[in-house]
């Protein structure tokens, strides 16, 4: 089917496309000329692409109706996950919902899957994002599917959590701590540069799996002096026991009413996951990118639980209301 419901097209299927990476990899998509639709949560969300993308939902408890979705695409492009669990949703579930998903593309016929996982899954991990991850590539090997698995780090570009929230906090207290000595390491990718890697492979019928990587290496002490020196708000950089850094985004997690770090994100950088020894595959330095959006970036808080509670408003409608003194 097109996205009209016509039999015979030929389109790919992007989850999330109204979110974050989804959006990107949709974009170049249909810069292309190709036909997209999108698998999501929020079928109701603010939809930057109109007729050009039609909304179906996931589906999960209806198999046929979402095998139905996917009957006719080229190619499934898969950024469905979870950050951290909550009450309404955990990683358990998304690796669930995530089988139930590739099993629902193989029956529709869908050639093709290019899924995003993480750098360095285990199932020997105990931290359940990296065990899940894992989970699922080997679950994607076995299909019998053609697949290519890419491997980002942390993801930097305007709808970001991470890179954003570390300059709003920069922007608003007189020193940031670090967990630990700060010195494990990260290799942050834009997400345009992952959105290129996946519209590449969903072309393609070779089985890869690729740390998708970006060109800098910094240790998280680094990463945080490139974002306070960029956005001209260099601040001391203390080490503290990962417990109290803990404690302390629980504390900022109250006034912002989100969850700002979790135990095992933190356990996951200090246990060195997402670095690689891998050559890079993205071409876009974050400490360039920041310099060049020093004035926008940590105005505005941006919310994980926020995105999962308002299924309407986009994601930049979705951010808190600026408080630069």
């Amino acid at each position: 089917m097109d996205n009209s419901g016509n039999p015979g097209s030929d389109f790919f299927v992007v989850t999330g496309a109204f979110g974050y990476s989804g959006r990107y990899i949709t974009s170049r998509l249909l810069r292309a000329g190709n036909r997209v639709r999108t698998l999501t949560n929020s079928p109701q969300r603010h939809n930057p692409f109109g007729a050009a993308v039609e909304a179906h939902p996931y589906n999960f408890h209806r198999p046929g109706e979402l095998e139905r979705s996917l009957q006719g695409a080229r190619a499934l492009i898969n950024t469905y996950w979870v950050r951290f669990d909550y009450a309404d949703f955990t990683h358990t579930q998304a690796v669930r919902n995530t089988l139930t998903l590739f099993a629902a593309a193989k029956r529709a016929g869908v050639p093709r899957i290019v899924h995003v996982s993480i750098t360095n899954p285990s199932t020997d991990s105990t931290l359940p994002y990296f065990r899940g991850k894992a989970e699922l590539e080997s679950a994607l090997r076995e299909s019998g599917l053609s697949y290519a698995i890419l491997r980002p780090t942390v993801l930097f570009g305007q709808e970001d959590i991470l890179i954003n929230n570390i300059a709003w906090m920069l922007r608003r207290f007189p020193v940031f701590g670090v967990f630990g000595d700060g010195r494990y390491r990260l290799q942050p990718i834009f997400v345009d540069d992952l959105a290129q890697l996946s519209v590449e492979a969903a072309s393609s019928a070779e089985n890869i799996v690729l740390d998708a990587i970006g060109p800098e290496t910094f240790t998280y002490r680094e990463l945080v002096s490139v974002i306070g020196e960029a956005i001209g708000r260099p601040r001391p950089i203390l080490s503290i026991p990962p417990r109290l850094g803990v404690a302390i985004g629980r504390l900022v997690g109250m006034i912002v009413r989100d969850v700002v770090v979790t135990p095992e994100e933190v356990a996951g950088l200090m246990q060195n996951r997402l670095v690689t020894s891998s050559p890079p595959a993205g071409n876009t330095a974050l400490s360039q990118w920041v310099r060049q959006h020093r004035d926008s970036l940590g105005r505005r808080y941006s919310s994980e639980l926020a995105r999962r509670r308002d299924r309407q408003k986009s994601y930049e409608e979705l951010r808190t209301r600026p408080q630069e003194r």
